[in-house]
């Protein structure tokens, strides 16, 4: 089986679980009582946190066998993660806040869990000012890869916001129990494995087109240098 192949199989995968996700969030899934149909963001939401947490832990483990191994691939591997991870938590601060001003008047309230979740987004947006301002390649990398594995100490903290601080975001999931409808968790989880999917591909593509940028870069000085 050809790698062009196999990505369209992977493309068809996704396509696929995505349309099931929305028809199951859409259709399936009962409405929530209290809050309504605004309550059925919630999916998606939770879907993007996931990405989110997905693509820096990448990030951080990207950052530390870099630095052990100093090989660039790691380098690139880490860039693309915390590229997709910053998209993706936009998107988490969007939706939640789609979500929470029906629910609760406003559209943006300094909560634990909305905080952190902003300064995690400041914290790997700086990730690539660092990166366009640093014009060596491996000093580049290792300066970003600290910042990656610091960063990162804010994810956990995002996580266990809810639980740690009084917050009016709710906790849906908890220690040994959910608490939504089993038709509610189904369609959770085919969302979560829908967006997963989507991270996967993602991340194989835009390590790819990095890659090859890398290679373009890297001809094009050669070529500067033999005065062509």
């Amino acid at each position: 089986m050809t790698s062009s192949l196999r990505e369209k199989i992977c493309i068809s995968l996704a396509g696929l679980l995505f349309m099931t996700a929305i028809y199951m969030v859409f259709v399936y899934a009962p409405t929530e009582r209290v809050m309504g149909p605004i309550q059925k963001i919630f999916y998606f939401h939770l879907s993007c946190a996931l990405v989110t947490f997905l693509s820096f832990f990448t990030a951080f483990v990207s950052a530390i066998v870099y630095l052990i191994k100093k090989d660039l691939k790691w380098d690139i591997l880490g860039a693309a993660s915390v590229e997709i991870g910053l998209v993706f938590t936009t998107l988490v601060l969007a939706t939640g806040m789609l979500w929470g001003r029906p629910v609760w008047n406003a559209w943006w309230t300094w909560d634990p869990r909305l905080t952190t979740s902003l300064i995690l987004w400041f914290i790997y947006g700086s990730y690539f000012i660092l990166r366009s301002s640093v014009d060596r390649q491996e000093k580049r990398a290792v300066f970003c890869a600290v910042l990656a594995i610091v960063g990162f100490v804010d994810v956990p903290i995002v996580f266990l916001s809810a639980r740690l601080w009084r917050t009016i975001h709710p906790v849906v999931i908890r220690a040994g129990s959910i608490d939504m409808a089993p038709a509610m968790i189904t369609t959770l989880i085919v969302a979560l494995i829908a967006f997963t999917c989507l991270w996967g591909l993602l991340l194989y593509q835009r390590t790819r087109t990095l890659t090859l940028a890398g290679r373009v870069r890297l001809l094009e000085r050669q070529l500067d240098g033999e005065g062509i």
